[in-house]
């Protein structure tokens, strides 16, 4: 069972990566993923140490203002009509639909 100490620790990091998300401070997420290490409960020390795996692409992440929402969105979309058509149409068709829809 974890102490309060540890608790109120955790909920300290989550809204201090929480801001580093939201206002893209990535430059201190070494910083962050450090103090995780050190002193957070395990949860937190794997997800810390899972961010510094691919320290680079995560840092990327939360700097540089591009996002792939709008390709995931599409990727979401077509893969929507796959399953909705599976085993119903030919590939022609779904060809069809993907390409006419919006």
């Amino acid at each position: 069972m974890l102490d309060g100490r540890l608790v109120g620790l955790s909920c300290d990091l989550a809204r201090a990566f929480a801001d580093l998300a939201r206002h893209q401070r990535g430059y201190l997420l070494q910083e962050w993923i450090r103090q995780a290490e050190q002193d957070a409960p395990k949860p937190m020390k794997g997800f810390a140490g899972f961010l510094r795996q691919d320290l680079d692409a995560v840092t990327a992440g939360l700097t540089l203002p591009w996002s792939s929402g709008v390709v995931e969105g599409h990727v979401n979309r077509v893969k929507t009509l796959k399953r909705a058509m599976y085993g119903r149409a030919s590939f022609e068709l779904l060809r069809t639909r993907i390409l006419t829809q919006p």
